[in-house]
């Protein structure tokens, strides 16, 4: 079972800088900018938020699939941008999706989107949740009953390798350590570390066309991609 991650920022919970590490850094910095004692805000807790009951509810054909609990809704809310920590900070969290739904294959992506198309709900991709532009934010106009939020993290699977012509057949919800593990014992790597590498999706990467801060000649991922294969 993966680690639990933060449900308003980045990494897991748990982690972060001790209470004498923020010390120091407030006293440096009300010190370097002669603003007298800063006021450290503590992160929220999940008590600490009220969200709007959900305005839909996926049917029994799909209810396996689907999470309306508030850790849910609010860890897919927003993406890892300094304003959607900062909305965090302050408990305001604006535009939650009313359900995350967790597809295992490609037939349940049907299934969820064939649903949001006769519901008239609409549909934010999820990968590692790493955006920092407003990509996974459920703020949309338009004529919809409600937000779902397509956490693709269960389609995480190499499925084949071509060792000679050095390609990969690769599910788009895997994250960049797990790509890599798998790649590994075929002597291969995609050499491609954008800085969200932990936390962020091959899909992501693709729709966003990432660009890898230690690659060399091939810099975005564009330059890897043979092929996709798309549901819409």
């Amino acid at each position: 079972m993966s680690p639990k991650r933060k449900f308003w920022g980045w990494g897991i919970e748990g982690e972060g800088p001790p209470p004498e590490r923020l010390a120091m850094v407030e006293a440096g910095l009300s010190h370097w900018l002669n603003m007298g004692k800063l006021e450290i805000t503590e992160p929220p807790q999940l008590s600490d938020i009220d969200l709007p009951a959900p305005r839909f509810q996926l049917p029994a054909t799909l209810k396996e699939l689907g999470h309306s609990d508030d850790y849910e809704r609010l860890s897919h809310c927003y993406g890892k941008s300094y304003r959607d920590i900062a909305r965090a900070f302050a408990r305001k969290f604006e535009h939650p999706p009313d359900v995350v739904a967790y597809p295992k294959d490609e037939a349940d992506v049907v299934r969820l989107l064939d649903f949001c198309t006769q519901e008239r709900v609409a549909v934010i991709p999820y990968g590692g949740g790493s955006s920092v532009c407003g990509g996974v934010e459920a703020k949309f106009e338009g004529d919809y009953r409600g937000a779902l939020s397509l956490d693709l993290t269960k389609l995480d699977q190499v499925l084949k390798v071509d060792r000679d012509s050095r390609a990969a057949q690769i599910q788009g919800g895997v994250l960049g350590p797990a790509l890599e593990a798998q790649l590994k014992p075929h002597g291969l790597t995609l050499r491609h570390y954008p800085q969200s590498f932990e936390f962020s999706s091959l899909g992501g990467w693709i729709a966003t066309r990432a660009g890898g801060h230690f690659a060399t000649q091939f810099t975005h991922i564009d330059d890897f991609v043979e092929s996709l294969r798309v549901v819409t």
